[in-house]
Parts: C-alpha cells; structure tokens; sequence
C-alpha cells in the first residue's frame, strides 16, 4: 500500500535550491535606466544614481574642538604655567581677523575658525583668568583640541557610491557637503495584488469561507518603507482572464508586478499560467519551507514576482528573494541582508536537500551570544508568530540537525525593515 504524504512540500519533480534561484535574481535584475535630480528634503531611501564627490574639506577650515583659549604651542613652557596675554576672540561665524601674535591667547569657542598662528587650544576648565592674562598648566600636547581642515572629508574624496541607499546620516553627510540636490534613480513603480475568492476586504463582511486580505498589506507597509512608488490593485478573483488582463494592464504601467497566492498546481491557481502566456519563469518551485510556490519571470517585459498565499511564507520569501531582487532593480549595490550568529535553545531536525527558515525569539546568553528560541508554532499561516518572534534562523540545505548551543545563522526582522 502507498504511503500518503503528510508533508505539504513534498511532491514529485526536482526543486531548484535556494542560491541557484538568488543567483539567478542576481544576473537577470539590472537597475533601471531612469534618472532623476533629487533634493535633500525628500532624500531619505532613495538611491544614488551616482557617486557624491566631496567638492570642499570637511571641515573647510581648522577650528577648535572646545570652548577654551588658543595659542601656539612654541609660547608654552614645557615644565611651569606660561602667562599669556588675552588679546582677541574668535567664535563660530565670527572668526578673529588678526593673526595671533607671539606670546598671546584668544579666546575661542567651539567651531570657530583657528586664529592664524594658534595651533593648539586648552579648555576653559583647564584655564585661570586674572583680568586680561590666561594662566596656562603645563603638559598640553601641541595640536590639542583642534580641529583639522579635512579631517572628516578631503576635498575630492568619494564620500558615498552609486547604488547606495539614503539614511537620514547620509542625507546630512551630503548636506555638509553643500549640495542641495542629487541625481537619484527614479522611484520603482510596483504593482501589488492578492489573490483568492476567498479573501474579503477589511471592514467588508466576511461570510464562511472568507478571510481577511492580510497578505496584500503586509507587501504595501514593506514596499513603502523601501521608497517605491506602490500601487495598491486590490484582490484578483479566481478566473483566469480576469488574472490575465489585470497582470497585464499592471505589467504595462509598473516596472515590477508582485502578487499573492495562485502559484500552485491547483484548478484554481491563475497566475502562472497568465505568467507564461504573456512571458515567462525563471524560476517557481524551490527547495525551501516554508514557500515552495515562490516565482520569479518576466511580465510583458516587467519583472514579475509571486509569492505564496499562506501569510508565513508570503514574507519569509518577500525578505529573502523579493526584497533583494526590487531593491537591485531600484538601483541600489548592497541588497543581500547581513546574518547574525545566535546559539540555539534546543535540538532543531528538518530534511536535507531543502533550506528552510525558522522563526525564533532571541534571549541573551550568559556568553554575549544571543539565543534563539524557536517558537513553537511553525505552521505558514500563523500571523502571529511573525509578531511574537525577532526574526529567522536560517538552515541550509545540507543540514540535517542542530544540537542545542550550536551556533546557526540568524536573520533578523531589524536588519530588512527599511
């Protein structure tokens, strides 16, 4: 008698493993052409079209690092407290016009323009004043206090690279720089859809056999977040024409066109089939779990991305195949997100030949490394677990156990939030 299958991912025919399909993401995802001038205001998550080239010092001009008084260190005596007359004031924006002459101080302020002919500054806590004279301790090191011109950036130096993705530091490091705008690559325009008879709005009733469209929001807060110019197209209904012209009408107005659920083998399942009649797959089974049904194509020349319909699997292959994939479509260089090392709390066993992703919640650990606890529910349609955990422990494809206190690797929701 055969053996029935209790394992939902398990079906006949080879699965492409996970780092054939992200290299395959890799060769075929190349930036779009289109290029815009960007300002500062609106610069965050935008990435750069090309390299920002320091065009000026920064800081232009050598200043002092504290509030206090300069003075030229060939004045000082190196084994008793030198007496110096105080004879100008140099503050920030209002820089002392006179040099410096030999055996005086000025009075400076944090930011302000050195004194020519000073070169080193002693903090006011450090200085006794008796009328117009600083009393000065010895030991001070010359050069102390002092900022120097370039010291954060010199002149002609590539400050940030092409491909980069804006944070607000960033936006500042420009700012410094004096540039008001930038040229960026334009916006990437995604078109989201869910899929399913069974899915109703939120708000709309919701009679048996109906969820809620959790999926198709989840994709929007993710896709906002990343910059992208986001289309919100609502639920597809189970027929294949209404699925063929949507994708259609989507792929002909949106550089990339993402969908969930319908990349099954089933009756009901549309959307590849309205895929390969109006272009083509590169990749729509992989070895994975939870997310075998993820696929990657070409939509009337657009690229296509189709996720899983359980809401688990919609976002564990968003953050590791969509995300990557849009993000190096959009422009941007570094897409692949940095794994920690986390020990685990208890023994983990799974199947060889697939990669799969557990979620888990990280303690800390009496060595420093954190350890993760896998959560005890790992079906792909628990919601909840995506909440009540800080991320995935990632299993390759090659391993087949995990004894507790082993060190894996951990992806966490922090490190692809933006």
């Amino acid at each position: 008698m055969a053996q029935l299958s209790d394992d939902c991912f398990a079906f006949g025919g080879e699965l492409m493993r996970a780092d054939a399909a992200a290299a395959i993401l890799a060769e075929r995802a190349t930036p779009l052409a289109a290029v815009e001038r960007c300002g500062l205001r609106n610069a965050v998550g935008r990435i750069l079209a090309h390299d920002i080239v320091a065009a000026r010092s920064v800081p232009p001009h050598d200043n002092a690092a504290v509030d206090g008084y300069a003075v030229s260190f060939a004045d000082l005596d190196p084994n008793a407290a030198t007496r110096l007359a105080i004879v100008g004031r140099s503050a920030a924006g209002h820089p002392m016009e006179e040099a410096l002459r030999a055996r005086t101080a000025a009075r400076v302020f944090t930011g302000a323009l050195m004194p020519v002919g000073a070169d080193t500054v002693f903090m006011q806590e450090d200085v006794r004043v008796e009328g117009d004279t600083a009393i000065l301790p010895p030991g001070l090191k010359r050069g102390s206090n002092r900022r120097k011109s370039g010291e954060d950036i010199a002149a002609g130096a590539t400050v940030l690279k092409a491909g980069h993705r804006l944070r607000a530091q960033d936006v500042g490091l420009i700012a410094s720089l004096g540039h008001t705008e930038f040229e960026a690559y334009a916006r990437l325009r995604v078109a989201v859809f869910s899929t399913g008879d069974e899915l109703r709005e939120p708000g709309a009733l919701a009679p048996a056999g109906s969820v809620y469209d959790a999926n198709r929001f989840v994709l929007l807060a993710a896709l906002d977040r990343l910059g992208f110019a986001v289309s919100d197209l609502g639920i597809l209904a189970d027929r294949q024409d209404a699925v063929r012209e949507a994708l259609a009408a989507a792929a002909a107005t949106h550089d990339a066109v993402i969908t969930s659920g319908g990349m099954s083998m089933g009756d009901e399942d549309h959307v590849r089939a309205a895929v390969e009649a109006q272009g083509a797959l590169h990749f729509w089974r992989l070895a994975i779990r939870p997310g075998r049904p993820v696929a990657f194509g070409t939509l009337a020349g657009k690229a296509f991305l189709g996720l899983p319909g359980n809401p688990v699997a919609m976002m564990v292959t968003f953050l590791r195949f969509a995300r990557p994939v849009l993000l190096r479509l959009a422009g941007a260089a570094d897409v692949v997100p940095r794994l920690q090392r986390v020990r685990t709390a208890a023994d983990i066993g799974k199947k060889a030949g697939r990669r799969e992703w557990l979620r888990a919640k990280l303690v800390a650990g009496a060595d420093g490394i954190p350890v993760a606890h896998k959560f005890p529910r790992d079906g792909a349609g628990i919601l909840t677990s995506l909440v009540e955990s800080d991320g995935l422990i990632e299993l390759d494809e090659d391993t087949r156990a995990v004894a507790a206190g082993s060190l894996v690797d951990f992806l966490p929701y922090t490190e692809v939030a933006q």
